[in-house]
């Protein structure tokens, strides 16, 4: 007597190669039926087609999970990342480590740990390119995790450091924000496709068309952690939104319509600026002078300094990327002039010598990036 044809058979015999190749390697199947009978009323073609694609990829460990990503980092964005995999949220966030260490010459000596075991999963990792010195050895590992067969790869960059150098104005300037742009286009795709990448406070929305097809960025704002900060201030009601430029105003104003605002003018001469108050009346109000970043701090200070010769009766500073080189954060804190002067933590170098310090106060970037990495 002819045995029984197995039901799942003229279905593999139809589909490619590698999916006769799922089913045979799927020994136990059809041992979670009780018999053919059972299958054939209850899985349609699709159903089986499925369940082999499903097989095939479990047979590398699980795939395209959507709740589960790989969070990898660099080493001056250690506690961010772990900020970030605490955060509430639809996903579960794991860090990954890597070993970030030095040949003799100084060349990086790099490797991922685990990097079998994130095969077919999402992967992202949180870049820091403050100090020009470590972009190098973080580009090596960004250029290399999307070719260890992942679902798919996310570039987390809070601060794009060239930002500030977009254009040219006279021959023979280089715009390094195009020059970044680029080198990122070139991350290589993952098996999900182009690469994603999440920055905040980009400071000109249109460096979006810098970067190629090769990655997607998408620009977050720092701007709902400052909404938060200002309704737990006990004069909420009295604060003024104050722009130290006209550019800063058309970057931000959308966000502040329910509030008041301030714009201040500034002329460079040399090292030396010059800010007015072009419109806008500050008169006894608490003024919250908001930035994308800040360096040197001066045009700060002086925007400052006209908002109090205006009647200010307090000043505070928002900026989402406290970059201070050479110690700049002294001229605010050795300072009584700002009532407080929130920064995030995308610059992990500020944040450390900054933390505790009046006037300033760390506003975290972590759940934002945590509700980013959702979609």
């Amino acid at each position: 007597e002819r045995p029984a044809a197995d039901p799942l058979e003229p279905l593999a015999s139809r589909a490619s190669k590698s999916l006769r190749r799922a089913y045979r390697n799927a020994s136990g199947f059809c041992a979670r039926f009780k018999s053919a009978s059972d299958v054939r009323p209850t899985m349609s073609a699709e159903d089986v087609d499925r369940e082999a694609k499903r097989l095939r990829r479990e047979s590398f460990g699980p795939y395209g999970d959507p709740h589960k990503k790989y969070l990898y980092y660099c080493p001056q964005m250690k506690d961010l990342a772990k900020a970030i995999a605490a955060q509430p949220s639809h996903l579960d966030i794991q860090t990954r480590e890597i070993s970030w260490k030095k040949f003799p010459d100084g060349f990086p000596n790099l490797f991922v740990e685990g990097a079998e075991s994130i095969r077919g999963k999402h992967v992202a990792f949180l870049a820091s390119f403050n100090n020009p010195e470590t972009i190098f050895e973080q580009i090596s590992v960004i250029y290399s995790l999307p070719k260890m067969f992942i679902a798919s790869f996310t570039l987390i960059l809070p601060f794009f450091p060239t930002g500030t150098a977009e254009r040219v104005d006279r021959e023979g300037e280089i715009p390094t924000a195009v020059t970044l742009a680029r080198i990122l286009s070139h991350i290589p795709m993952s098996r999900g496709g182009p690469t994603g990448m999440i920055t905040f406070d980009i400071h000109a929305l249109q460096e979006r068309f810098y970067f190629g097809d090769n990655i997607t960025p998408c620009f977050e704002t720092g701007i709902p952690l400052l909404l938060l900060a200002i309704k737990e201030l006990p004069d909420a009601d009295d604060v003024v939104i104050a722009y130290p430029d006209e550019g800063a105003m058309k970057r931000f104003h959308t966000f502040f319509e329910a509030f008041h605002e301030v714009v201040c003018t500034k002329v460079r001469k040399g090292a030396e600026r010059l800010v007015t108050l072009k419109e806008g009346e500050p008169q006894g109000k608490h003024v919250v002078i908001v930035d994308d970043l800040v360096q040197s701090g001066g045009t700060l200070i002086e925007c400052g300094k006209v908002l109090v010769d205006n009647g200010a009766k307090k000043i505070s500073a928002f900026c989402t990327h406290g970059v201070f080189p050479n110690d700049k954060h002294e001229r605010f804190t050795g300072s009584d002039m700002f009532e407080n002067f929130w920064i995030t933590d995308s610059c992990p170098q500020t944040v450390k010598r900054v933390q505790g310090k009046k006037p300033f106060k760390i506003l975290s970037l972590a759940g934002r990036i945590a509700q980013a990495l959702e979609f």
